[in-house]
């Protein structure tokens, strides 16, 4: 913490965050769950300062995670809390895994199609591309579009969950193919791929929580 830490948007009432800490009633912390996440998104959608969407983007960096969990990790998937929690964890991961994320792209994308479109992504992004495109995403949300932002999160997910099972399938080809000489080594490989596809399952699942908030969001009906 200190001094320099930039004003936090929307700050949640001191009485509220006390509240928290001191254990809150779990009807009162999803109803302020609700409140501060339409709050936010109100805020940085009325104002014309480029400053309070930096600071928005950067919540997790400035806030940090944790107090966010806090307040949205529990929310329902298919709410506004629900979705901007899941939203600011994929810029957090894809702005930490640029360099792996932009290589399972590449595998789950080798010729561009209409998730390349969708996404907003080259046929072989770079590390830089990456980041880009999760700060994109995000920013999205709070000043463009935001089932368009969904939408292109979806997309994007969905084509990485790709890579991990070429990735998962790739290992055990490489290790089925020593044959019988390296067996702890195939094991290993089949133990590793396993782990790649539970990730790509989760990642498809987060999709198409994406999709549907797009959809309630059409709808009038993310709240």
């Amino acid at each position: 913490m200190g001094a320099s830490r930039p004003s936090r948007p929307a700050q949640l009432d001191p009485a509220v965050a006390d509240g928290l800490a001191g254990g809150m009633d779990p009807q009162a912390i999803s109803e302020m769950s609700h409140l501060s996440a339409a709050a936010l998104l109100d805020r940085v959608r009325h104002s014309e300062d480029p400053e309070v969407v930096q600071r928005v983007l950067t919540l997790v960096e400035t806030v940090g995670v944790d107090e966010i969990a806090e307040l949205w990790s529990d929310a329902e998937p298919d709410s506004l809390p629900g979705v901007l929690w899941r939203l600011y964890m994929l810029r957090t991961w894809m702005r930490s895994n640029r360099d792996s994320i932009a290589r399972l792209w590449r595998l789950g994308e080798p010729v561009a199609t209409t998730a390349s479109a969708i996404a907003g992504v080259d046929q072989a992004p770079t590390e830089d591309d990456i980041v880009r495109l999760a700060d994109s995403i995000l920013s999205g949300a709070f000043v463009g579009d935001f089932a368009v932002a969904l939408e292109r999160a979806a997309a994007f997910t969905d084509v990485v969950a790709l890579g991990l099972r070429v990735e998962a399938r790739r290992r055990v080809q490489r290790a089925t193919a020593n044959g019988g000489s390296a067996p702890e080594a195939e094991q290993a490989a089949r133990a590793q791929a396993a782990k790649l596809l539970h990730t790509g399952a989760n990642l498809m699942s987060t999709a198409r929580t994406f999709e549907h908030g797009a959809h309630l969001w059409r709808r009038g009906r993310l709240e």
